[in-house]
């Protein structure tokens, strides 16, 4: 599937946040992400005093303060909410099947990977709901929360509502004949040779009912389950990514709707996910769907982004790097196993090598531990074993790695204080707001 190394040359139609539909007044040029007025930060009502510190003199709030301790960067993985390596269980064409062993065995070795911290599955929307009103899960996801209890581990998830690299349609059986399907054709760029792909007309309202039930019943088990770390919205086309690439146009009659579908997926789903994080693909609108709007919404809402590869349009770059600083970021990227990392050299540099050092550049939240269509922990080992070091520095500056770097202390009128010098020594940023607290011997939170 050439995907994921497909560089588009695509058409960017980028529309403004907002509640109008007035189209011929709300649609903008591309713009620039890095200075983008995305409106302001997290809004933090109990911000700690953030300075100035004077330590002499009359106006004095720190007086005679005094360095008690440093600290220096931590060495290796240091796991923490927001950030981390996403272990792969299960991609668009399933969970791992390993000769000779049984799906949980499969599934465990995975899990207990030392240098993953999150649990990651992809799953297709008839997977997960056989009839309205109910929810069943696959053995694969039940065995892959169970682990993820077990190995202290956390989970994300995605969706799809169309899939290229299946037989048959994403959606439920008892949604097939409500709804219209468009046909777009056959690829052999894409998924299953010789397929007939059908978009569903996700603007019809027995395909809106089901979507927002199937959404409405996911987040009432997992919005805010301490277990689960992100989700990733689940939009139109190919994986929920937004497109049908290398299909032109969309199944919808015009821009508008197409537009008013995306925003009404996503609003949905932002609606619902209150307490979890949910990531955005960053994908250029070259089906003409909306995807701008939606990225800007995403933004907006303090929700995340992700992409589905690192060497991808100039826009995604784009995005990737100069987004808010309060808004996380997961890099997806199938590595190649150890034979075959040795022969995709590019001017000396092997292709995991190259991979790892690009995902650094964009200051990266998460980067997915994935052989793609071959997941298995023999195949991901059978490159870690022998080249440890690059995954093992990613992993240890992924995300933020804020700490302490000076601790001063004085006393002012009689009362003890503490001033932090902090320092982040990770690729990325805080996604959102960091709370500080301080305990005493005890472990109880000093006020």
């Amino acid at each position: 599937m050439k995907r994921r190394f497909f560089i588009g040359k695509s058409a960017l139609a980028t529309i403004v946040a907002g509640t109008s539909w007035s189209f011929a007044n709300t649609k903008i040029p591309p713009h620039n992400w890095d200075g983008y007025d995305f409106g302001p930060p997290p809004t933090i009502t109990d911000r700690l005093y953030q300075g100035p510190f004077f330590n002499y003199g009359p106006d004095a709030n720190a007086p005679g303060a005094d360095v008690v301790m440093t600290t220096t960067p931590a060495l290796g993985s240091v796991p923490n909410f927001g950030m981390g390596m996403v272990t792969y269980i299960c991609d668009e064409i399933g969970p791992p099947k390993v000769d000779g062993e049984d799906l949980r065995t499969s599934i465990e070795k995975l899990c207990r990977l030392p240098l993953g911290d999150v649990l990651y599955l992809r799953v297709d929307w008839k997977d997960i709901q056989k009839e309205p009103g109910i929810l069943e899960f696959p053995e694969h996801w039940h065995i892959t929360f169970e682990m993820a209890k077990k190995y202290k581990k956390r989970v994300a998830f995605r969706i799809q509502l169309m899939s290229p690299v299946i037989e048959g349609h994403s959606v439920p059986d008892f949604l097939v004949d409500k709804i219209p399907f468009v046909e777009l054709g056959t690829t052999d760029e894409i998924g299953i040779r010789g397929k007939v792909h059908y978009a569903p007309r996700y603007d019809h309202p027995e395909f809106m009912k089901a979507f927002k039930e199937l959404d409405d019943l996911l987040s009432e088990k997992y919005n805010g389950h301490q277990l689960v770390e992100y989700v990733d919205t689940y939009m139109y086309g190919f994986w929920g990514e937004g497109h049908t690439w290398p299909f032109e146009g969309n199944p919808f009659p015009d821009y508008e709707t197409a537009e008013k579908t995306s925003i009404a997926l996503f609003q949905h789903q932002a609606k619902n996910w209150t307490k979890t994080p949910l990531t955005t693909n960053t994908q250029p609108d070259y089906s003409h769907v909306g995807n701008s709007e939606v990225l800007d919404r995403t933004i907006r809402s303090y929700n995340w982004l992700r992409t589905d590869t690192i060497f991808i349009e100039t826009s995604q770059i784009d995005a990737l790097s100069n987004r808010p600083p309060w808004i996380g970021a997961t890099i997806e990227q199938g590595l190649a196993t150890g034979d075959k990392n040795k022969e995709t050299n590019f001017e000396g540099i092997a292709k995991n090598e190259n991979i790892i050092a690009h995902i650094k550049d964009v200051s990266p939240n998460y980067f997915s531990l994935w052989n793609w269509h071959i997941i298995s922990a023999e195949n991901f080992l059978s490159y870690y074993t022998i080249n440890p070091k690059p995954l093992d520095d990613l992993a240890a500056s992924i995300g933020y790695r804020v700490r302490p770097s000076w601790i001063w202390f004085f006393e002012n009128e009689g009362y003890p204080g503490l001033v932090l010098g902090l320092v982040n020594d990770g690729l990325a940023a805080v996604p959102g707001a960091l709370r500080l607290s301080l305990s005493n011997a005890h472990k109880s939170v000093l006020r």
